[in-house]
């Protein structure tokens, strides 16, 4: 006698606690494969709850794989785009501006008259014009070399304005070229962009810097030829005061002829 088994919500009940517990069930509680015989005897339908549970689980850790690999792609692609933008160059450079203000400045200080910023061109000028003065010099020649360092002190006065003036013109490039750059470093898509938008803002510093030192150093100049010209003229004076307080050799007589 065949026995007939009735299912009613065992199939769902195993499904769902096949899905909800990881771990194998056991088959002692698994019912056994039943056949069900058609008309004629033939074998119509074989349930079998454990291999069913145990597909389930497969399949379940099966999809479970597949996620973990698939957010592990997502993650990789997420850290190339990344590695991209961080080794993307910035699409600005303000060195031409730079090297345009820095060359600028070079010139003005290359136009420097008559005393160069140069050590042997110091050394002989001075050496001619600020040196020790001749006691047997003439008096024209006193008055041409008084005339030469005044020159010479006018016109390191001029430089040094020309100088301040370049700096200052500088300021307005500098201005638009730093706000500029904070600019590119504030939309910066990775660390090389920021790094170099860093870096062209301190190569702009160091451009403001040399201005700076460009105009002490023409000021310095302009100081140092003005204390020369002041000490060179009290030793022109006094050499000037012996001569005139030096006796001289008298009034020497002689022949006069008054009428032809």
């Amino acid at each position: 006698m065949t026995r007939k088994i009735t299912f009613r919500s065992a199939g769902t009940s195993l499904l769902a606690l096949a899905l909800a517990m990881p771990i194998a069930m056991s088959p002692i509680a698994a019912p056994p494969a039943h056949a069900f015989f058609g008309i004629g005897g033939g074998p119509f339908i074989v349930y079998d709850p454990t291999n069913h549970a145990e597909n389930l689980l497969t399949a379940a850790r099966a999809l479970e794989q597949i996620n973990n690999q698939i957010a592990q792609l997502q993650n990789e692609a997420q850290m190339l785009i990344n590695q991209a933008r961080n080794l993307a160059n910035l699409p600005y450079s303000a060195l031409q501006q730079i090297q345009q203000n820095v060359s600028r400045t070079q010139q003005l200080l290359a136009q420097a008259q008559n005393v160069a910023f140069d050590v042997q061109s110091i050394d002989q000028m001075f050496q001619q014009d600020y040196g020790n003065l001749s006691l047997t010099a003439t008096d024209q020649q006193m008055i041409a070399e008084a005339r030469s360092r005044w020159e010479n002190t006018v016109g390191g006065l001029q430089d040094a304005m020309r100088v301040q003036a370049g700096v200052v013109g500088n300021i307005d490039a500098n201005r638009a070229e730093m706000s500029a750059l904070v600019g590119q470093s504030q939309n910066a898509v990775g660390a090389l962009q920021a790094t170099q938008a860093g870096n062209q803002l301190l190569a702009l510093q160091s451009q403001q810097l040399s201005d700076l030192i460009a105009v002490i150093s023409a000021n310095g100049r302009a100081n140092a030829l003005t204390e020369a010209e002041r000490a060179t003229a009290a030793e022109q004076g006094r050499i000037q005061r012996e001569r005139f307080l030096t006796p001289g050799s008298g009034y020497q007589p002689g022949n006069a002829q008054m009428f032809n």
